[in-house]
């Protein structure tokens, strides 16, 4: 692996409002490591397809997710950001590596049998082969590292099996193309950047927080202006004891846990700290500052969000463009590659 320079891919899927779930367990990180590596951020807009959504919607939901990244910080002159179906190679790739994965590694994503549900015969084909399209996302720019969180470890590991697969199964093509190491697909290792928030739901503090659930007052939006902010922090289920002065006493209590590190991480201090500063008090004390500190820290990105969704969609537009041009540019002499590996160009 040693002539794979490092380089960092990841998305989310243009299906929803972006929330701070989404804030804090990822797009923070994202932002960290623009700083240090080189970052190739995309909108999948072809995973968000493998359940049927309105082409209007879609079209309008690409642009604002995009929004929402540079809304919080995502630099394109630092990151490549893009849309996934504006580069065709990914679903080329992902082509090659269906035939290359197999049918029981499939069979057992868990995440295909929590969205197809019961009737998973209705399910579509795409839904089915959702790792392998995730796999080619990350296997075509060569990417070495992937933040993820723990819903997708389980499709990271899928894409290290068909890396190693694929370079087993060429390994006399790879060694005749004279590739350093006999290894055309790097293994991509998970990229833990420091402690990521997990953020569960404000109605239950076991569940995690989700654009889907039904529920609006569930989740903070980054769209969400500063009086549904607030309103939403002092609306969100607690238990009737005070605060606890230290970590230990969050144990069996989900929605104090959840408040707790949620203030922490926008904050950027410890539990423990902010458990020395409030514990002991009454929960609306608390709720109070967290809806203080939830406002000023999200608030300004729902402005920004919504400043480009009306009066620069055609810069957010020009971002995916130069992104797709600069992400093909890497891409495509990877996909060359593979197609001569596999035996589809004449050498």
């Amino acid at each position: 692996m040693s002539h794979f320079s490092p380089r960092v891919f990841s998305g989310m899927q243009p299906t929803g409002n972006l929330h701070l779930g989404n804030y804090l367990g990822a797009m923070l990180n994202w932002i960290a490591m623009q700083e240090t590596h080189e970052c190739i951020y995309c909108v999948v807009d072809m995973h968000a397809i493998t359940v049927w959504q309105d082409p209007k919607e879609l079209r309008r939901a690409i642009v604002d997710v995009t929004a929402a990244y540079l809304a919080c910080g995502l630099d394109p002159k630092k990151s490549i950001i893009f849309n996934q179906s504006q580069v065709a190679e990914h679903a080329e790739l992902a082509w090659i590596l269906n035939c290359v994965a197999r049918m029981g590694w499939l069979n057992r994503m868990t995440q295909f049998k929590e969205k197809a549900g019961k009737d998973k015969e209705a399910a579509s084909v795409g839904l089915f082969v959702y790792p392998t399209l995730m796999a080619a996302d990350i296997l075509g720019y060569h990417a070495t590292h992937v933040p993820v969180g723990e819903d997708q470890k389980q499709h990271l590991e899928l894409a290290r099996d068909i890396a190693v697969k694929f370079n087993n199964d060429y390994a006399e093509a790879i060694a005749a193309a004279g590739i350093n190491d006999g290894v055309f697909f790097p293994s991509p290792e998970p990229f833990i950047t420091g402690p990521a928030t997990r953020v569960m739901s404000l109605r239950d503090g076991t569940k995690k927080m989700s654009k889907s659930d039904p529920s609006d007052l569930s989740r903070l939006n980054l769209i969400d202006d500063a009086d549904t902010i607030a309103k939403k922090i002092r609306k969100a289920k607690t238990d009737p004891e005070p605060l606890p002065t230290e970590k230990a006493g969050l144990k069996g209590r989900p929605e104090a846990e959840n408040l707790t590190g949620i203030y922490a991480a926008l904050a950027g201090e410890s539990v423990e700290k902010v458990l020395g500063q409030y514990g002991g008090g009454q929960f609306s004390v608390f709720k109070n500052a967290l809806a203080d500190l939830a406002v000023a820290k999200l608030a300004p990105i729902g402005a920004e969000i919504k400043r480009m969704q009306h009066d620069d969609r055609a810069h957010v537009e020009k971002v995916l463009a130069d992104g797709s041009a600069r992400a093909r540019a890497i891409a495509a002499p990877i996909l060359r590659k593979t197609r001569e590996l596999v035996g589809f160009v004449l050498s």
